[in-house]
């Protein structure tokens, strides 16, 4: 029964010529299956229309061949041809009775111009916005704004064709022409469409009316406009041209969606950002338009939904990630399931999956993607033909994940763990400084798992082969994680270094609770947030620190998750001196050998009274070999079986145990796009 509290959250809203079950909304993003990959695509989107959302978007969709994003998954719209495939996402996503929208836009200089040989163009002669890229965009000329518009035309009306309900004129995160020409960074016109407020706001305006006519009283026309620019070249702020935009164009579309730009603000990671941190920016949205206004911010709690909803910040809750995370959140609302919900944890590698070019990803929801692929539902798991007990040793994330599947399946499941407390990896990572939100992995699968009558959780119960064997389990599986290298192996060099052995700590001394002395050097060679975030902790403890790594940046895997320049800027602000393209040599006498990674050149050694070694972590299989010499069968799963992300162990946790039941079809034969020939 739903929380009378939450009612608010499943009114209607009236958006133009058509009306929206509820205030959710599941938004346009990438989901990593691009116009080539319809299947897949239409699986999410269907997915996420069952559990409840009132609108379902459609990702940014080009609108012809000159907005090229090689390289990366999106929609196209460029032509009839299209039509077909966008015609049977809509029909699922209204089966359900959701309303679906499609977010058109051109990219401007944000494009690449190499797929289909148009160069890029904006509203100036200007670098591409990809800086490592040597490319530049040509200035459009009046002809090609007409045919830009003319476009835009052709686009909606394909929209329509396509059975869509809404259509978005996008002008956000810096990736779209009509934000580049209004743009007085990008702007450098001298005619009508450049100089003044007026003239750069002309070709946003132009579409829009255009679209509106085009959309007739059959669609509504929603602008998913950048109110505040946080990163980029900051000429347009909420309190000053963003503003102005939404009141010169206040009541011209039916739906106001409002965000910041650039992306890597608007997708500010839990690190980083607050719940519904964009309020402030786009408060004032309500104040200046009679129409409904939409809005994002990571949002996870209702009950910071209701607040939004109730003091008039915003008519419509957005969300990207909590969609991702679960698809199923406003049904479970609806239902008074709310304990039930899977929280995103900010930590961005749906993001990361998108920059990379694969299918989307998620920490806690390890079936998205695998929706039409593989069949997984993300909230029912087949029965299993008959009823076994397993034996799960590690209450880690994939260790729970595991359960968790096989237990919703009917098998009676025993999970032990060595340690007094349950959660492994992410419940002692959750401690460090801005890691917080990443024990909602364990938390989540433990709660589901205490409510089930077929469930045994046990901690402070260490497990040796004889014990395992008088379990008589019909499946035993080994989620027994990983522990850090003490020897300075790692990613860029893969033997260890001299004197790191005896006197180096890990991370898992650290979490372990083990006292430290500053000064400290931090040796990174693993590349992606433990160096970094444990600097941080341990400067806020008053630490001298200074971080090491052979790569000429630090954490390059943060820039796939947009959190690599906040974080530096972290570090700076906490007086950790950084020290990139530094390989170490060896320690010895208090300090750290080290030379240029780029030259071999020896410098200055950096001394500290501790040496911290982050490099790589190792799987223990003491355990799987001893099972093995008593013939006892086995699988050995998650970090225990490769150490990866948390989100890659959660998805082995899930595979396994999906493959145990027989649900998961073998390796490599899930089922595949296949492009049509021609010849």
């Amino acid at each position: 029964m739903m929380d009378p509290r939450y009612e608010v959250l499943f009114e209607p809203v009236k958006i133009g010529p058509v009306t929206t079950p509820n205030r959710f909304v599941s938004m346009p993003h990438a989901i990593g299956h691009s116009y080539l990959m319809p299947n897949g695509a239409i699986g999410i989107r269907e997915t996420r229309a069952e559990g409840g959302w009132g609108i379902v978007s459609m990702q940014l969709s080009e609108i012809d061949p000159t907005s090229d994003l090689s390289g990366l998954p999106y929609e196209r719209l460029w032509d009839d041809g299209d039509v077909r495939t966008h015609a049977k996402s809509n029909e699922r996503i209204h089966a359900h009775g959701a309303l679906a929208s499609i977010e058109l836009g051109h990219t401007g200089i944000r494009s690449r111009g190499i797929s289909n040989g148009y160069p890029a163009q904006g509203p100036s002669v200007l670098p591409t916005l990809k800086p490592e890229m040597p490319l530049m965009a040509r200035a459009m000329t009046k002809e090609d704004i007409r045919r830009l518009r003319e476009n835009y035309r052709a686009a909606t009306r394909r929209a329509k064709q396509a059975g869509y309900d809404i259509v978005y004129v996008y002008a956000a995160h810096d990736a779209s022409i009509l934000w580049h020409f209004l743009q007085p960074a990008y702007n450098r016109r001298t005619d009508e469409y450049g100089g003044s407020f007026e003239n750069r706001l002309r070709l946003f305006r132009e579409v829009l009316e255009e679209t509106k006519e085009e959309a007739g009283n059959d669609i509504a026309v929603a602008v998913r406009f950048a109110v505040h620019e946080a990163s980029g070249p900051k000429r347009i702020t909420h309190d000053g041209e963003g503003r102005a935009v939404i009141a010169a164009l206040a009541d011209l579309p039916d739906l106001w969606d409002v965000n910041i730009s650039g992306w890597s603000r608007d997708s500010g990671t839990s690190r980083y950002d607050a719940e519904g941190f964009q309020e402030e920016f786009v408060s004032f949205v309500k104040q200046v338009t009679g129409k409904p206004v939409l809005g994002v911010g990571r949002f996870t709690s209702p009950d910071t939904m209701v607040s939004q909803i109730r003091r008039g910040v915003l008519d419509l809750i957005g969300s990207a990630r909590a969609s991702i995370a679960d698809p199923f959140l406003p049904r479970k609302l609806r239902e008074g399931r709310i304990d039930d919900i899977r929280e995103c944890i900010g930590c961005n590698m749906c993001v990361a999956a998108e920059t990379i070019g694969v299918e989307l990803r998620c920490t806690q929801n390890p079936t998205i993607s695998e929706e039409w692929r593989r069949d997984w539902h993300p909230e029912k798991v087949p029965a299993a033909k008959t009823r076994e007990h397993a034996l799960i040793v590690g209450s880690g994330p994939a260790g729970l994940e595991a359960a968790l599947v096989l237990a919703r399946a009917g098998h009676h499941v025993t999970v032990t763990e060595a340690r007094e407390e349950l959660g492994g990896r992410v419940t002692r990572e959750a401690r460090i400084k801005g890691l917080s939100a990443w024990g909602r992995v364990a938390d989540y699968r433990l709660y589901q798992l205490r409510q089930m009558a077929n469930v045994d959780l046990y901690s402070g119960s260490a497990l040796d082969a004889e014990a395992i064997a008088e379990f008589e389990a019909n499946h035993v599986l080994l989620a027994t994680g990983a522990t850090w290298r003490r020897d300075g192996a790692g990613r860029s060099r893969l033997t260890p270094i001299d004197g790191f052995e005896d006197v180096a700590a890990t991370p898992d001394d650290i979490l372990d609770g083990m006292e430290i002395r500053g000064p400290v050097v931090i040796y990174d060679d693993d590349h992606y947030y433990m160096a970094n975030a444990l600097a941080v902790d341990l400067a806020v403890r008053g630490l001298e620190v200074q971080i090491v790594t052979p790569l000429p940046t630090l954490a390059p895997w943060m820039a796939q998750t947009l959190e690599q320049p906040r974080m530096i800027g972290e570090l700076k602000s906490y007086g950790v001196r950084m020290h990139p393209n530094t390989a170490a040599i060896g320690w010895a006498n208090g300090a750290l050998s080290v030379m240029r990674s780029d030259t071999s050149e020896e410098v200055p050694a950096i001394g500290g009274a501790t040496l911290l070694s982050v490099t790589v972590r190792m799987p223990d299989r003491s355990l799987s070999e001893a099972l093995a010499a008593r013939g006892i069968a086995h699988r050995v799963i998650g970090d225990a079986d490769a150490p990866g992300t948390i989100q890659s162990v959660v998805f082995s946790g899930h595979r396994n145990a999906r493959e145990l039941l027989g649900q998961e079809p073998a390796p490599g034969h899930f089922k595949r796009e296949r492009p049509t020939l021609f010849y």
